[in-house]
């Protein structure tokens, strides 16, 4: 990864962190290669190539991306469209990499620039290109002025994914203003019968996939929140009509950006489809100063000829390769550990006899993290007041966190913490000492969410706060885990600070100041793992996953609803990343009561932890986790890194929901069974597993619900995959699942 969008300047010890990352990442790229004959530009990975070429008029042109072409296959020089009238010339049917909005441009631009002058046009012109290793680098220029832009491409090597970027540079005299910017445009080939998927939701309502024809005009999807937001993910998919989860070809992106964003998928005049995203450019303006550049977020695309599903395992294979964090000398992330979090037991009312008392339980069920949640700090008894105040509460713990941690330790647990160090309550002592540290405008109300302000980290002295207080209780406490929570949107964007022309530069700064925090606290403090969290899936994207371990995809813990919320989730993003707990039935959501096996077997779908007040547990509750957990522990590789098949969708009200997922060496499998509701005396659908090799036996062992009688103990990966197997599901909300293991 760079560090040219982050907050200058990093401490040498966060610069440490990126370098590891890139160390890490170095031996799976795939390199470029230049036909200096024809001037383009060629990279083969995976199943995937894709080339770009400079025409005649010197632009850069996206002549192929899509499956993998012959070495010996040639490209002629790139030629620009003819265009159709003097309505819709050639500038806007080209299919071109990078484009300034300048000259006759209709179409979506990458980048928009106001001078001081009032000059508008920006039209760029290939100017050289540099391929450094396994990266390439194409410049750009304006036709007059000093207006300079890098484009940055490197592409996976086991994926074909490839990941771009945009750095523009101010060598002119004077600053000029960033209205609008791109990563850069994706151009898929020309076609009519094109379907867009994308994802949707609301607070408990999250990663719904939505699907829509494309037609001529623009979609936009975006969040204009401030970060990353529910309502739209920064993720997209674009097939042909008749591509599904196995088959057809699949053109599929992600914005790598935390803060306010936007992709746009256009369908032009000639039916070419094109691609763009970025920051948000609504209520959006950066002054550039001479001699500084401003280098966008990345912006990785994809491209599978076997369909949806494969799509999302490309995504995450290199999730899990390449973007999260890992320890020093680790080619992959840490597993995530099985974890406890003491929300929903306790609220804000924790205190030290309570938490050990839950710690102690805990332990018994072999979970191996332990997390108090809100409440331990400040004055804060409620959601209304404490937050910004991150001392320790001393009437809830007079002795501080040290004998609460030291106890946990000796239950063979690490030690996890809640914090929410973005926001101010107005009753803290924070908020009273510097009431200007949040966003606000001049002499206007300031909104509350959830009885609390945003502090603007965009603001030198709100961020070194931040991360100071972060670093202190680091320092004094042994402290593993950090639940990193944002529970609201922005509202007032305004940084009274700084003169008007700067202050539409929060969105950035902000973001890119959240980032810069999470870097150094990761870089001196390596042991900790942070999860992202906000109100639920509100801040998930390729961005923040590189600086943290784990995401909150839901604060809907409801295990039926979860099933749709997990699949939605994994379109985009690894279930080694997705946290799910086991909480308490009837949930707050929709009172409904389902059994703690169910309830166990959604959430071991993704990393298990466990949110339930286990004050209320019986004996037997705690035999049957006990034994789940250990379970979970048997298989948690396979699910965490290993390919994920979504077998039977429970998108559309289905009645059933069947996931599978092979381990990255191919000796286990794992399959979960969900049913709704079993009707007419109709059997539960035969379950066709995917993935396994055709010739190999394997074993095949139910650790919850029942075979068919008929079902063999052995058989071959064939058999399995087209045979298939039958399992006894009657009733509602009933589910079963089984492993396969590899006889080799």
């Amino acid at each position: 990864m760079t560090v040219k969008y982050l907050p200058r300047p990093l401490s040498a010890a966060a610069l440490l962190v990126f370098a590891a990352v890139q160390a890490a990442t170095a031996q799976t790229a795939a390199p470029f290669h230049f036909d200096a004959a024809t001037n383009t530009f060629r990279v083969d990975a995976a199943d995937t190539t894709y080339m770009i070429g400079v025409n005649e008029n010197h632009q850069l042109q996206t002549l192929y991306w899509g499956k993998r072409l012959s070495a010996k296959d040639h490209f002629a020089r790139a030629k620009s469209s003819p265009g159709t009238s003097a309505f819709d010339p050639s500038e806007g049917s080209t299919p071109q990499e990078f484009v300034g909005w300048g000259g006759v441009l209709y179409v979506e631009p990458d980048l928009k620039v106001t001078f001081p002058d009032g000059n508008r046009d920006l039209v760029l012109k290939y100017q050289s290109e540099r391929i450094e290793g396994d990266q390439l680098f194409l410049s750009l220029k304006d036709v007059s002025r000093e207006v300079y832009v890098t484009l940055a491409y490197r592409m996976d090597a086991e994926t074909g994914i490839l990941r771009r970027s945009a750095e523009i540079e101010n060598r002119t005299g004077a600053p000029f203003t960033i209205e609008q910017v791109s990563a850069g445009t994706w151009n898929i080939p020309r076609g009519t019968d094109y379907k867009l998927r994308y994802l949707t939701g609301r607070w408990a309502a999250e990663w719904n996939v939505q699907e829509q024809e494309i037609h001529g005009g623009k979609t936009t999807l975006e969040s204009r929140r401030g970060s990353t937001g529910s309502q739209n993910n920064p993720w997209f998919a674009i097939s042909h009509a008749e591509a599904n989860e196995t088959s057809g070809d699949v053109w599929f992106g992600a914005l790598g950006w935390s803060g306010s964003w936007q992709i746009t998928v256009e369908q032009d005049t000639l039916q070419q489809v094109r691609v763009n995203g970025g920051p948000n450019a609504f209520d959006f303006a950066y002054r550039l100063q001479k001699g500084e550049r401003f280098t966008t977020p990345y912006f990785y695309g994809g491209f599978s000829s076997t369909g949806i599903g494969e799509a999302s395992r490309k995504m995450h294979r290199l999730e899990v390769n390449t973007l999260l964090p890992r320890p020093s000398g680790s080619a992959l992330p840490k597993l995530r550990p099985v974890l406890y979090n003491s929300w929903e037991a306790t609220e804000f009312k924790v205190d030290e006899p309570g938490q050990i008392a839950l710690a102690e339980k805990a332990a018994s069920l072999g979970v191996e993290r332990f997390v108090m949640d809100d409440g331990w700090f400040g004055q804060r008894n409620s959601d209304h007041a404490g937050l910004g105040d991150w001392y320790v509460n001393k009437q809830k713990f007079p002795h501080g966190l040290k004998p609460l941690i030291d106890k946990v330790h000796s239950l063979n647990m690490e030690f996890g913490l809640w914090v929410e160090p973005e926001m101010v309550n107005p009753d803290s002592d924070l908020y009273r000492a510097h009431p200007d540290w949040v966003l606000n405008f001049t002499g206007r109300p300031r909104s509350e969410g959830r009885n609390q302000l945003m502090l603007n980290l965009a603001r030198p002295d709100v961020r070194a706060y931040v991360y100071g207080v972060l670093d202190k209780l680091l320092s004094e406490n042994d402290i593993a885990f950090l639940k990193w929570d944002y529970n609201r949107n922005w509202s007032e964007p305004g940084w009274p600070a700084v003169p008007p022309e700067d202050q539409k530069k929060v969105y950035v700064d902000f973001t890119r100041n959240f980032y810069g925090i999470l870097a150094e606290l990761r870089a001196k403090h390596p042991s900790v793992e942070i999860e992202s969290c906000s109100g639920g899936g509100s801040r998930v994207d390729l961005g923040v996953m590189q600086f943290t371990d784990e995401v909150w995809p839901s604060d809907n813990t409801d295990a039926f609803d979860r099933l749709s919320i997990q699949n939605g989730f994994t379109y985009a993003y690894t279930p080694g990343t997705m946290m799910a707990w086991v909480t308490d039935s009837p949930t707050w959501v929709n009172q409904r009561t389902l059994s703690l096996e169910y309830r166990f077997l959604s959430s071991m779908q993704g990393s298990l932890g466990i949110g339930a007040n286990l004050n209320h547990w019986t004996p037997t509750d705690f035999d049957t986790a006990r034994a789940l957990v250990a379970q979970y522990k048997s298989i948690r590789e396979t699910i965490q890194r290993g390919a994920l098949y979504r077998l039977v969708s429970p998108e559309h009200q289905s009645e059933e929901s069947v996931t599978e997922s092979v381990s990255r060496d191919g000796k286990q499998a794992v399959t979960f069974a969900f049913l709704h509701s079993s009707t007419e005396l109709y059997p539960y659908p035969r379950i066709h597993l995917r993935g396994l090799e055709s010739d190999a036996m394997y074993a095949i062992k139910p650790f919850a619900g029942k075979l068919a009688a008929d079902t063999p103990l052995t058989a071959s990966g064939s058999y399995w995959m087209n045979r298939g197997v039958d399992l006894q599901l009657r009733g509602d909300f009933q589910a079963a699942a089984f492993t396969l293991e590899r006889l080799d």
